[in-house]
């Protein structure tokens, strides 16, 4: 099979259905950003620190190729198959986060991003995530997304941050406070 059609030379690219569209409609940019966070949860994923959540990591880019699949896909489409989601993938990433959180240090302040290039590359995922739940939101805003869509993203970065600061503290790396500067 060839991975080069053509097709979209002129600017425009099929949905899940057939129809035609702009490669710079909001649909195309949304699930862009899906696919984007997609490969920085790969990368997160390649880590030696997350190790033992390769299988769970592995879970929710399923469960991303899924979101994509959907935002792909014309509004009402019936004739093609599509992958759903379930409350239950929503559920999978808040007990992941209240597993991680029994053993993490209550946060007293705003953490910065970084001290270790794991735990950059997890909260680059997070701000990916953020920016495709935005988007997901402003295409809600003109054709209906399915609200397990936003509500898994939203859960999503919030996972992301959790992990984060777990990978630092596996890795014995101090948290970068943010204490903001003091007027003069």
């Amino acid at each position: 099979m060839k991975i080069y059609t053509k097709t979209g030379d002129k600017g425009t690219t099929s949905l899940v259905g057939g129809t035609r569209i702009s490669k710079a409609d909001l649909r195309i940019d949304t699930y862009g950003t899906v696919d984007e966070l997609n490969s920085y949860i790969g990368l997160v994923r390649d880590q030696p620190v997350n190790e033992v959540r390769r299988d769970f990591l592995k879970y929710i880019q399923d469960r991303l190729f899924t979101i994509g699949s959907i935002l792909a896909s014309e509004p009402d489409n019936k004739k093609h198959f599509i992958p759903d989601l379930h409350e239950e993938d929503i559920v999978a990433l808040e007990l992941a986060m209240d597993e991680m959180n029994t053993v993490l240090e209550p946060m007293r302040s705003f953490i910065l991003p970084g001290g270790h290039p794991s735990v950059s590359f997890g909260h680059v995922a997070r701000t990916v995530c953020r920016r495709a739940e935005r988007l997901v939101i402003a295409l809600n805003e003109s054709e209906p997304v399915e609200a397990e869509v936003i509500r898994y993203l939203n859960r999503l970065s919030d996972y992301l941050f959790v992990l984060s600061r777990k990978m630092a503290q596996e890795l014995g790396i101090e948290e970068i406070k943010w204490a903001g500067r003091k007027s003069s």
